[in-house]
């Protein structure tokens, strides 16, 4: 089925906040639209008002067909206790719901009644692929590299994996989708470069519309037709044609535009209200000292004065008129920059860390042997494929994991900041500004406010337990704490994921004028071209490998 999504004049957010206003968006088969803009500017909002998860506050969201089977794969970052991975995938796609209201209909119909609701809602399961999803799932799952080999992969449980093949349980939900339209929420996050790939390629071959929310900059340069931005800032969106790289030049060009075309405003308002005070200046003046001239009270000399007097209050009236006439172009906003810096500790020992045939155990996954050095000031981008032990081998490097055989060492005055993957030190029950302080209780309680606030955490976010923050909003509080406290050993796991653009940008320049040693783990492919690193390592199934 070939189908069209249109949003009309859509506005979105909630009673007390509006978001967006005025959006149209027209997504039809082949299109690719990929919706960026900064974090809290509505972007999950608007693909809910898509779906019809979310009533738009105004405006109209219809598919056409009406019955259009549109899909949307929302961010998960809780997983149901229970919940298998054949379970899982069944509800990403629909199947499970289309099955739900299919028994519902044929026990109405086992009553006797409800003949077009079982018609409809058996159509509905067929379109979902439902049929035949068991089927499908064995082979797509073995096709994303899971183990067949120690039992059905479809019967395992989502809280016992890791997050990187969770990634991959929600790519198989993808490719197991029969939806008309694609609805995707961050889908790169927690994928390897080989995911990501594949994620290029699923959704290349879509062959509905695709609207997808995403700040992994080069799967939109590869994967989009179109750009919708939500600017949070100019509280503005706009629909850029040609792709990506395309939007990034027409974006610099109107920011330019609209800077010069309110310059060029505010220079002639200036210069005409700067005129109107001079001729009003002259006026008073004119008749000041036509009074002190005619101290005789002449009379025809008082109508000269008063003739020209006139005609001043007249010009003066003129260019009051023109000020009021001239068409008011609104100031662009500031935009929110998150001015980032990372905090400097006394400079380590020569040697931060040094592993020695260094070998790790956990079940059957193995590690090593290892034997490498890290150095002092020494820059390392880390790659490899989810599972295949980059996280086993930072907790090697820094001293939290002891070897089972070999020996590992951490140098001396080694002051460590990271950023795991998980955010774990912001995922507890404490609010987050009771948490900070913990972590840093030099710091007054005024000081923390201020310092989250301009990481964008403000009085919302200090009072609400960690856990309870999105994980955009953890990685933010993380990034907070490397600026407070002083490190000279930086160590980041996947930090790009949950950020938007313009964090990850402020985080690139950072790591620029950072110096101390730096560890970096990440798939994010425009971040390992920007961040300049001295050495890379690839992990390949429990080896290091020197690039």
């Amino acid at each position: 089925m070939t189908a069209t999504l249109v949003a009309k004049d859509v506005s979105g957010g909630y009673a007390h906040r509006v978001l967006f206003d005025h959006l149209d968006l027209t997504v039809a088969p082949g299109d690719v639209v990929g919706v960026v803009g900064a974090n809290g500017a509505g972007k999950t909002t608007l693909l809910r008002i898509l779906a019809g998860d979310l009533a738009p506050l105004e405006g109209t969201v219809v598919r056409a067909p009406s019955d259009a089977f549109v899909g949307w794969l929302p961010q998960e970052h809780e997983r149901v206790p229970g919940e298998t991975v054949g379970q899982y995938v069944a509800r990403r796609t629909g199947c499970a719901a289309a099955t739900a209201a299919m028994d519902a209909a044929a026990a109405a119909l086992a009553d006797g009644t409800g003949d077009e609701a079982y018609s409809a809602a058996l159509d509905h399961w067929l379109a979902t692929g439902a049929a035949d999803l068991d089927e499908r799932l064995p082979a797509v799952l073995a096709e994303l590299g899971f183990d067949t080999t120690a039992g059905a992969p479809e019967s395992a449980l989502m809280t016992g994996l890791s997050g990187g093949q969770a990634a991959r349980v929600g790519l198989a939900a993808l490719l197991c989708s029969r939806f008309d339209i694609v609805l995707l929420d961050e889908p790169t996050n927690d994928l390897d470069l080989d995911g990501l790939a594949r994620l290029e390629e699923v959704v290349a071959g879509m062959r509905g519309g695709v609207v997808l929310v995403s700040h992994d900059r080069e799967f939109l340069s590869r994967s989009v037709t179109r750009v919708l931005e939500l600017d949070l800032a100019q509280h503005t969106n706009t629909v850029f044609g040609g792709g990506y790289e395309s939007y990034l030049e027409e974006r610099e060009v109107a920011r330019r535009h609209r800077r010069e075309a309110y310059e060029e405003y505010a220079e002639k308002k200036a210069d005409l209200v700067a005129r109107a005070r001079t001729q009003r200046e002259w006026s008073s003046q004119g008749v000041r000292n036509a009074m002190r001239k005619n101290p005789d009270n002449d009379k025809v000399r008082r109508k000269a004065a008063t003739d020209s007097s006139e005609k001043q209050a007249q010009k003066v009236r003129q260019m009051e008129s023109r000020i009021a006439r001239l068409e008011e172009v609104v100031e662009p906003r500031k935009e929110w920059v998150l001015e980032y810096s990372i905090g400097a500790a006394p400079r380590s020992s020569s040697v931060v860390s040094t592993l020695n045939d260094a070998v790790v155990r956990q079940g059957e996954f193995v590690l090593g042997p290892v034997s490498l050095q890290v150095n002092a000031g020494e820059r390392i981008g880390i790659t490899g494929p989810n599972g295949a032990g980059k996280s086993t081998l930072l907790g090697l490097i820094l001293g939290r994991i002891e070897p089972d055989s070999g020996t590992a060492a951490l140098g001396a005055n080694v002051a460590i900041g990271e950023v795991d993957q998980a955010r774990a030190q912001f995922s507890g029950p404490e609010l987050l500004a009771d948490r900070f302080e913990e972590l840093v209780p030099e710091s007054t309680t005024e000081e923390v406010r201020t310092l989250l606030a301009k990481f964008g955490l403000r009085a919302d976010h200090v009072g609400r337990p960690t856990a309870d923050l999105s994980p955009g909003e953890r990685t933010r509080a993380a990034l907070a704490l490397l600026q407070v406290r002083g490190v000279n050993v930086l160590v980041l796991d996947e930090p790009t994921n949950h950020l938007d653009l313009a964090a990850i940008e402020q985080l690139e320049s950072a790591l620029d004028s950072y110096d101390g040693a730096l560890l970096v783990v990440t798939h994010d492919r425009r971040m390992l071209e920007n961040v300049h690193v001295d050495r890379r390592w690839d992990v390949q199934d429990g080896r290091v490998r020197e690039l």
